[in-house]
């Protein structure tokens, strides 16, 4: 049984994965409004990620026989900036997000809730690749500089994700 305390912290990060899946869906929208159909493709990807990590914490939250409650979302941003501003902010975000995890994590030790460590050891892992995948982008993005040639590759190369 989930201890009331944790099982909060997993609900306001099951709101938490969801407002990230709407920030992508949001920020796809935007990069495929610019003809950036490849940035769009790779970014529904992580909304489609970030639905999959929520409902791996909703299950997990029934499954330890605790009560899953569904939180408003607020309504992301429209306008990102550049190309380069949407994945700065994509890393900004995984930043923040990869705090949260590891806050829930500290609540779990704190709470002696062991199983609840061991469940979050894979979105402690997953955010190491996501925060590697956004810098990542970011990199090349850099390497283009302000080459349209490159920044058409790359927009290629993110819609094979």
């Amino acid at each position: 049984m989930l201890a009331k305390k944790v099982q909060d912290a997993l609900n306001d990060q099951i709101q938490a994965e969801m407002a990230s899946a709407y920030l992508y869906l949001a920020m796809a929208a935007y990069c495929e409004a610019m003809n950036l159909k490849g940035f769009g493709h790779w970014l529904r990807a992580q909304y489609n990620e970030e639905v999959g990590h929520a409902m791996k914490m909703f299950d997990y939250v029934i499954e330890r026989g605790g009560q899953v409650a569904l939180k408003a979302i607020e309504a992301p941003p429209a306008e990102f900036g550049s190309p380069a501003d949407v994945f700065a902010k994509v890393l900004a975000h995984e930043q923040h997000v990869t705090a949260r995890i590891n806050s829930l994590y500290e609540l779990a030790v704190a709470e002696k809730d062991y199983a609840t460590q061991i469940f979050l050891q894979w979105f402690i892992s997953e955010q190491v690749e996501e925060e590697a995948s956004a810098d990542e982008i970011i990199e090349r993005m850099k390497l283009a500089g302000d080459k349209g040639s490159a920044l058409v590759w790359l927009d290629k190369e993110l819609g094979k994700r």
